[in-house]
């Protein structure tokens, strides 16, 4: 299993040392510390102990396209609060871009 597989406070060994992932690439050794973990580092689930659970769908990055287009129009409105003229019309052009692309 990999970093980016695994849940925050999931439980897992490597280099013959146990962790708690504490962060997108980090994770907290028993005997203390926290140490970066790469991407490409292949680690074990800590013997005896169950396997750490499948991330959910929030965790693998999955996101609700309601919730995010609501979320960037919030951010819009207050934008467009605090621009000039000529920001507002950059910024309504890359409203108009950003909405294309996620359909």
């Amino acid at each position: 299993m990999k970093i980016d597989q695994l849940p925050i406070g999931a439980r897992f060994q490597w280099k013959g040392r146990n962790y708690t992932k504490v962060g997108p690439m980090t994770a907290a050794a028993e005997s203390g510390g926290v140490d970066f973990i790469p991407k490409h580092a292949v680690l074990q689930p800590i013997p005896g102990e169950a396997p750490p659970p499948a991330p959910t769908d929030e965790a693998a990055g999955t996101l609700d396209a309601a919730r995010v287009k609501t979320a960037f129009e919030t951010y819009h409105r207050a934008a467009l609060r605090v621009a000039d003229e000529v920001g507002r019309l950059e910024l309504e052009r890359a409203r108009l871009r950003f909405l294309a692309e996620i359909g």
